[in-house]
C-alpha cells in the first residue's frame, strides 16, 4: 500500500446494513406505491449519510454500502448483454436457510453493454469528500459456479472455453467504463475460489457434471483477462469469503490447496481474506503471498454483534506476521455486513463499533491509518 493508496491499513468490504428509511422505500416501490425517482432519492440521501459515517469514523476508503442493490452479485451479473434473471425453485442454500429464490442463465453471447453501475460509482466518487470511492462487483466466476454448464445455452456455447473468454472480456470492458468514470480502487467479489477449498463443495460440483479439474486456473485466467488492461493506478482487490447470508455460511476449508495460484497467478494487488473463525483455517497459506502484494485480515465478524478485544486482533495480527510481513498486512470484517438486503443479525451500533475498532486497532498496531 504505497503512497497511501488502498487498500488502507483499516479498510472494509464494502455492504453495510441497509437504513430502515432505505428498507420501507424499497419495500415501497416493490408494491408500487413509490417511483422508481422517489426511490433513488432517498437512496442518495441514505449513501451520502452513510459516506459521512465512514469517514467520520476514520476509514480513508467509502462505498455506497451496496444499497442500491438487493444482492451483491446478481444486480451486476443480470445487467450484463446475453445474461438473464429468473425465479428459481429454490435459494441458494446457506448452513440454515436459503435466499430469495433466483438464478441467472445465459442465453446469449455474453457481453458488456452500459452498466448502471458506473453512474451508481460516480455518484460515490461525487460524494467522497477527500476518501477514496470503492466499487465491488461479483468476480466473473461467480457466473459460472451458480449455474455451470446447464445454466449456459448450448447453442450460443457448444463449448465452455467461449463462455469463459466471452465473459472475460466483458469483465475487461466494465473495468475500462469504470476506469473512465475515474474509479481507481475496485474490488473482485471472489467467493468461489473459497469454496474450492471445501471437499462438499467440490462434489457438489462434480455431481452436477462439471469439469472441476483446472478450473481454479480457469477462473485465475478469465480475472487475469478482466483486469490485465486496467490503468498503472488503479487498484484491484480480490475478497474470499465462504458466504454470507443474514449471518449464515456455505463452506468451510483453510486456503491452502488454492494458495499458490490465488498469490502468484492472479494479478489483483490486494486480497481482503476470511479469517475470522475456524472455518477459515491457518495463517500459513500466507507464506505464498508474494511482495508487492497486500492481505487485508478479515478478522472482525460481521456476522455477530460482540466486539473483538483489542488485545484479541493484535494477537491474530501477530500470528499472521509469522507468515507474511506486517507491513504487507491490514485490517477489516471479514466479509460485508449486507451481502443481501436482508443484511446480518446485528445492529447498525454494532456494526459501526466494529469498523471503528478495526479503525483503533491498525492506527495502535502501523501506526497513523
Amino acid at each position: 500500500m504505497p503512497d497511501g493508496k488502498p487498500p488502507f491499513r483499516a479498510d472494509h468490504v464494502g455492504s453495510l446494513l441497509r437504513p430502515m428509511e432505505l428498507r420501507e422505500a424499497r419495500a415501497a416501490q416493490a408494491a408500487g406505491t413509490m417511483t422508481a425517482e422517489a426511490l433513488r432519492a432517498v437512496e442518495d440521501r441514505c449513501i451520502r449519510d452513510a459516506i459521512a459515517k465512514q469517514k467520520e469514523i476514520g476509514l480513508k476508503a467509502v462505498t455506497d454500502g451496496e444499497f442500491r442493490r438487493a444482492f451483491w452479485h446478481f444486480d451486476f451479473l443480470a445487467k450484463l448483454g446475453g445474461v438473464e434473471m429468473y425465479e428459481s425453485d429454490q435459494g441458494i442454500q446457506f448452513k440454515g436457510g436459503q435466499t430469495k429464490a433466483y438464478g441467472l442463465k445465459v442465453k446469449d453471447r455474453i457481453r458488456y453493454v452500459p452498466h448502471p453501475f458506473v453512474p451508481d460509482y460516480r455518484f460515490v466518487h461525487a460524494n467522497a469528500g477527500g476518501a477514496t470511492p470503492k466499487i465491488t462487483i461479483p468476480s466473473p466466476s461467480v457466473l459460472h459456479f451458480r449455474g455451470g454448464r446447464r445454466a449456459v445455452d448450448t447453442h450460443t456455447y457448444p463449448d465452455m472455453d467461449g463462455f469463459f473468454a466471452d465473459l472475460g472480456q466483458a469483465y475487461a470492458d466494465a473495468v475500462a467504463d469504470f476506469a473512465q468514470a475515474g474509479c481507481r480502487y475496485l474490488q473482485l467479489d471472489e467467493v468461489n475460489i473459497a469454496y474450492l477449498c471445501d471437499p462438499e463443495q467440490i462434489a457438489g460440483l462434480k455431481a452436477r457434471g462439471e469439469e472441476v479439474e483446472g478450473l481454479l486456473e480457469k477462473y485465475a485466467t478469465m480475472i487475469n483477462r478482466a483486469i490485465d488492461a486496467r490503468p498503472a493506478d488503479m487498484v484491484v482487490s480480490m475478497h474470499l469469503c465462504r458466504g454470507n447470508f443474514r449471518s449464515m455460511h456455505i463452506a468451510s476449508g483453510g486456503y491452502d490447496p488454492v494458495a499458490e495460484v490465488l498469490f502468484n497467478r492472479i494479478n489483483v494487488d490486494a486480497y481482503f481474506m476470511e479469517y475470522d473463525d475456524e472455518r477459515s483455517g491457518s495463517f500459513a497459506p500466507l507464506r505464498f503471498l508474494p511482495k508487492g502484494k497486500t492481505v487485508v485480515l478479515g478478522l472482525v465478524t460481521s456476522k455477530r454483534g460482540e466486539l473483538e478485544s483489542k488485545d484479541l486482533l493484535k494477537r491474530r495480527i501477530e500470528e499472521a506476521a509469522r507468515h507474511a510481513p506486517l507491513d504487507q498486512l491490514a485490517i477489516s470484517p471479514q466479509c460485508g455486513f449486507a451481502s443481501t438486503e436482508e443484511g446480518n443479525t446485528l445492529t447498525v451500533e454494532e456494526q459501526w463499533a466494529k469498523l471503528s475498532r478495526c479503525v483503533e486497532v491498525a492506527r495502535e498496531v502501523w501506526g497513523e491509518v
